[in-house]
Formats: structure tokens, sequence, C-alpha cells
């Protein structure tokens, strides 16, 4: 079909094996998006129906990545919100890629493992990451691509939508040009057809429809062992090339650069601060035994209570260390260790009188504290 600036075409097939397609998809430009549901007849199909009808509602007019992982979360939440009403079938979910394509300018959000492809420059590129365990694996160098595509766990989700209210979406954003051509596809057809493959699919076949019908049978040939949906898009408008448009490219980048590395800050400010608040220490203060969480001497801490323990009370080792303040490493084991002081003390002020004044010695367990510390 055509539509101003781009022709596409798409199909979804149940496949050779499957007795119900589970797939879905949405090919109304700018927006065009393929759905992968799991949890069987009545639920996968469901799911992945749900997803793409939230999404066309909510989907933004313009290639705006951050809007159209809006609609996405939004589509989670529908997805949730039938399972929990009685539609479907419990635990049902679904995969979701959606992209929006205008001009030059192109925007996915992307949830589970369908795939999104951009045949550039006579080379195909995959544009997503998967959110699967062959996917990790392949990542941490466990296993290769070729043995991800026949491993036992290759349909093993790690991320979709129905299954967790604050699922995120992955992003991306970027610009194409004229004889680019934009595939998404579920499992069904990168599991059965080889990427190489399919490159060569996509330039016997210049029509999209034409490339999509080739895609979905080449699958079948090769077994059809899962439902099977592609769509396929071509770019026709030239890339603006004048200064104008070259500036705004370069501001995008710079921007995209900018979000990353904030990301990056934030992410690192976030770690830290978690790991600050899981310690704790104990002090001394106006002549008591302070407890804090945070990390000692450090400028990150928060105060947490004043004990009933008085240091003067304790023995002049531990009064020394407290002074300069005793890391704990958690909130439980400055509990036991305040617990052990006021056992200690109680038990020095309660023992009959030997005529000497002795400081109250530390509990097995305290003296280790102490040591640890």
């Amino acid at each position: 079909m055509m539509h101003e600036t781009l022709s596409y075409g798409s199909r979804t097939d149940v496949g050779l094996v499957r007795e119900h397609n589970e797939d879905s998809l949405v090919a109304r430009p700018p927006l065009f998006a393929v759905a992968d549901g799991m949890g069987g007849h009545e639920a996968g199909e469901i799911a992945s129906e749900i997803a793409i009808e939230t999404l066309v509602s909510q989907a933004p007019p313009t290639p705006d990545a951050k809007e159209l992982g809006n609609a996405v979360v939004a589509a989670n939440h529908a997805v949730m919100a039938a399972s929990a009403n009685g539609i479907g079938k419990p635990g049902m979910g679904t995969t979701l890629t959606a992209a929006i394509l205008k001009g030059d300018e192109l925007a996915i959000a992307q949830v589970g493992d369908s795939r999104a492809y951009l045949l550039h420059a006579g080379q195909l590129q995959q544009l997503t990451r998967d959110h699967s365990y062959v996917a990790d694996l392949v990542e941490q160098g466990e296993i290769t691509e070729e043995e991800a595509r026949w491993h036992p766990q290759r349909s093993v989700i790690t991320r979709a939508l129905g299954g967790d209210e604050n699922m995120v979406p992955d992003l991306y954003e970027l610009n194409v040009e004229r004889g680019d051509r934009l595939l998404l596809c579920s499992d069904g057809l990168y599991g059965m057809v080889t990427d190489e493959r399919m490159q060569a699919i996509l330039e016997e076949h210049p029509d999209p429809q034409e490339a999509t019908d080739a895609l979905v049978e080449e699958a079948k040939l090769e077994g059809g062992h899962d439902n099977i949906t592609a769509v396929v898009v071509n770019i026709l408008r030239d890339a603006p090339q004048t200064a104008k448009a070259s500036t705004k490219k370069t501001r995008r980048y710079l921007a995209s650069f900018l979000c990353i590395f904030l990301v990056v800050i934030a992410l690192a400010v976030v770690g830290i601060f978690t790991y600050a608040r899981s310690n704790a220490y104990l002090i001394a203060q106006d002549d008591k035994v302070t407890v804090y969480r945070g990390i000692l001497n450090s400028g990150l801490s928060w105060y947490e209570r004043t004990t009933d323990v008085t240091v003067s009370d304790l023995p002049s080792t531990t009064q020394e260390k407290l002074q300069e303040g005793i890391a704990c490493g958690s909130l439980d084991k400055a509990n036991e260790t305040v617990a052990s002081y006021q056992s200690n003390v109680k038990a020095a002020t309660t023992s009959p009188s030997t005529g000497t004044t002795q400081p109250p010695s530390l509990s097995t367990g305290a003296a280790m504290s102490q040591q640890q510390a």
C-alpha cells in the first residue's frame, strides 16, 4: 500500500504447527506494530489484540519515542486489567514492538523479543534488543547467535506486557533515508529464517507486500513452527539535506548523548544512595549510643534513633571506638550490637559488688561486632 512518503505491506500467519494465531499487527501509517501473544488459546491472542488496540488509541501522531513508550505502558496496564477482570486467562501476556515513521524520523518502543530491523545501504541491521533468556546468554558470551536459534529455552521472555505494572519499554529514535526499508516481525519469522536470508528476500522483492508474503512463506518452508508476522515499510522520500536539517540532526544527536549521560549519572547516584541506605553505624552523641543509616565518614548518613545506652557505662575501648564511629554493615547488625550493649550494662549493674569497680565486659557477640567494626 502507498501512503504519502512510504509504501508498506503486512501479513500474519498461523504457521504449520500451531492451531491458533496469537500474533497481532497494525499497519496504519505512521503507526506500525507487531505483538506476539503468550499464554495459550484464548489468552495470547487476546493479550496481543488488547495491546494493539490500546496502542492504536494512545500512540502519538509524530515520531516521539517517549510518547510512544507511554502508549506501550498503557497497553501493558490494559492487558493486566483485562486479566484481573476475567478477560482472557490469568498470566496472559504479549510482546510489543511499535514504530512511528514519518518523513525521515523513526521512533520505536519495544518490549519482548519481537524485532525491528532496518535495511540501510545494503545491510540489514537489527535495531532492537531481545528481552529473552537466550539473548542474555549471547551477550554474556555463553552461546552463539546460531546456538540461540535452536536453544531449548529460546522462547523464555524476560520482559513482556501483562506481568509487571512497572514494566518499561526500550526506546529508540533514529533518522532514515530514501531507499531504507523497515521490517517488524515476531520470532516466528527470524527464528526460522536467518538475517542473511531475510535480507536477500527483501532485496529480491522491492514491493513491500510481495516481500512480506515471501518472508512468511520462507518461514513456513523452514518448518513454520510458530505463528509468523511481518510488516515491511519502504521509505520513499529523500531525507532533507539542507544545512537546517543537518543542524537539526546534530542537535538531536547531542540531546540524545546528553540524555544518555544524565541517565548514567542518575543510575550511579541511585546505586550509591541505595548502598548507603542499606548500611548503618553507631556513634557517641551526648554520651548516648546513636544509630545512623549510611556510610561512616562519607557524608551519606541519616539519623535513625538515639538509644538508652550511656556511652560512659561501656568499656573504655568501646567508648573510644564510638567516639569515631563503629560501622556495622546493616541496620539489623547495628541493632544487635546495641542490644548486646544493653544486656552487658544491665548485667554489670545487677551483679554483686566485689569492692572494686569493673567496667562491664562485652558479650562474645558484641566483641565480634567490635572486631568486625
